[in-house]
């Protein structure tokens, strides 16, 4: 495993961290509790010192089964969770609804530090900008915390580069995580540029495409009951056949390069800048011995080149979500 530091001035961490959803829910349905253990041991033991987790997954489990893996072993883990996302009873189909209310932020703090058996969150992170709430009144509450000392680092999610900069003038930003793979790279024009100018770092969630860049979902149609692929435009129908071929080129690459697909992808990201730190999920041993090996993997010019051609030719088809799902006001 290799290393880098989270942003400019943050803590150090493993270049591959942990994306935790999958310890409750998740893309790919749920897990069991003694997997969800196991599958943070194993991170651990190779060298994974970065491990993210929100008090929205599994309405709080997934910070409990974080919590409980981590107890004993907690020195020198930086621990992140989010906050901002609530319960949508008001059944707009999406499931969660945006609260950045102050009051909010400060509660739910207590709620999670109880949750993961810590007296500090090493970094908090806005989940979603509340569209009715200025983001310099959420980011004052959590820089609250940080006078405080129950927060260490303020971070955002899934924020534009304006929004950064006005975060910014109210307290430190660690970091943003936004969606960034080969198949979705809309950071690359606006939010990473604006984090290098700030030194924050870009944690890259759905490094994978959400599993679609392994080259192992075969199936054109049909997911498992709890699968929330199922209801994304990239993985229906001709969206998904124009993929997988797209997918099957990239492989290609991968090969001749002597890294399976998934390292490919990861590695891509871990060369585009040093204040990228993605972050795969998997309760899978063997996908999280592969993942954290990707660390290692040196490139060619002409393999990031070819990378470049085959997305050039065949863009990724599809939206990231459906339309008109955009996650409405508590």
């Amino acid at each position: 495993m290799r290393y880098r530091r989270l942003g400019r001035d943050g803590p150090t961490v493993s270049a591959i961290g942990l994306g935790c959803m999958g310890l409750a829910d998740g893309y790919f349905g749920t897990v069991g509790a003694q997997r969800a253990t196991r599958a943070v041991h194993h991170a651990l033991d190779l060298g994974i010192t970065f491990f993210d987790t929100a008090d929205s997954y599994g309405g709080g489990a997934g910070e409990e089964r974080l919590g409980a893996a981590l107890a004993g072993r907690r020195d020198g883990v930086v621990l992140a969770t989010k906050v901002g996302l609530v319960p949508d009873h008001t059944g707009t189909g999406t499931g969660r609804v945006v609260d950045g209310r102050p009051a909010h932020v400060l509660g739910s703090a207590e709620a999670s530090l109880r949750r993961l058996r810590t007296d500090v969150i090493d970094l908090y992170q806005l989940h979603r900008a509340d569209p009715l709430v200025p983001i310099e009144e959420t980011v004052g509450a959590m820089a609250g915390l940080v006078a405080a000392g129950k927060v260490r680092h303020i971070g955002l999610c899934e924020v534009g580069a304006g929004q950064l900069r006005l975060a910014a003038a109210v307290a430190p930003v660690l970091s943003v995580q936004s969606e960034y793979s080969l198949f979705e790279r809309g950071v690359e024009t606006g939010v990473l540029p604006e984090c290098e100018r700030l030194g924050a770092a870009l944690i890259a969630f759905a490094p994978l495409g959400k599993g679609l860049l392994t080259g192992r979902l075969q199936a054109v149609a049909g997911f498992a009951d709890g699968d929330l692929r199922a209801r994304l435009p990239r993985f229906g129908g001709e969206h998904l056949r124009h993929n997988q071929r797209l997918v099957a080129t990239l492989n290609e690459v991968a090969g001749d390069a002597g890294v399976t697909p998934g390292q490919l992808a990861l590695s891509h990201l871990l060369h585009r800048s040093r204040l990228v730190v993605p972050i795969p999920g998997s309760t899978d041993e063997r996908h999280l011995a592969e993942n954290a090996a990707a660390t290692d993997v040196a490139f060619t010019p002409e393999t990031l080149q070819r990378i470049e051609a085959v997305l050039a030719a065949a863009p990724v088809s599809g939206e990231r979500y459906p339309p008109g799902w955009r996650l409405p006001k508590a």
